[in-house]
């Protein structure tokens, strides 16, 4: 699992107004949810911002908020949702939905195939019915992709199914072990 820190401090001001002004600030107003308490309000530098979401984008990445004015100070993250500007490649704000580390969660990580089958070789067409693969387990134990070599697959073949990845020990996988994920027709 991919690990960012982000340094951001708490936000004191709201609404419409305010956060025109922090954003010409250069500053990104955010929020972090968490579950029990209290949403905090934060501002993060844009620059920072914006250079780490481009480096996690689009894959599963556990983001360690180094808060400023917070009484936790350090508060371990996903991101949730981004919301940007549709004209100008700007961050407009971000969810963060707090995490505890030692705790399974159900994450979606992506299938990534290696080489070339056999089967295609001979003529044969490689059919991908999933890209990706549900799975849980505690965040800094999910790896960032499932790696499978498809070299042997063969016309023959069932082809390869969920429960013939390769998925560290302590990972469940959620989907159903006889689902095919590629296969030769």
């Amino acid at each position: 699992m991919i690990q960012v820190d982000i340094p951001a401090t708490v936000r004191t001001v709201f609404g419409k107004g305010e956060s025109r002004r922090l954003r010409m600030d250069q500053k990104t107003p955010a929020v972090v949810y968490s579950k029990g308490e209290d949403v905090v309000a934060l501002q993060v530098d844009e620059g920072t911002l914006y250079k780490n979401l481009l480096h996690i984008h689009g894959r599963n990445a556990v983001v360690t908020l180094d808060i400023d004015g917070d009484a936790k100070g350090k508060r371990h993250v996903l991101v949730q949702e981004i919301q940007k500007d549709p004209v100008v490649e700007r961050v407009l704000h971000v969810d963060f939905l707090e995490i505890e580390l030692d705790k399974p969660i159900d994450f979606v990580v992506p299938l990534r195939l290696t080489g070339v089958a056999r089967g295609v070789d001979l003529g044969g067409l490689l059919r991908v019915s999933r890209s990706e693969i549900n799975l849980r387990g505690c965040p800094m134990d999910v790896p960032d992709e499932i790696v499978t070599d498809i070299t042997e697959l063969d016309r023959e073949d069932k082809g390869i199914s969920c429960g013939d990845l390769e998925i560290p020990a302590n990972i469940e996988m959620l989907d159903d072990p006889a689902t095919v994920c590629v296969s030769v027709i």
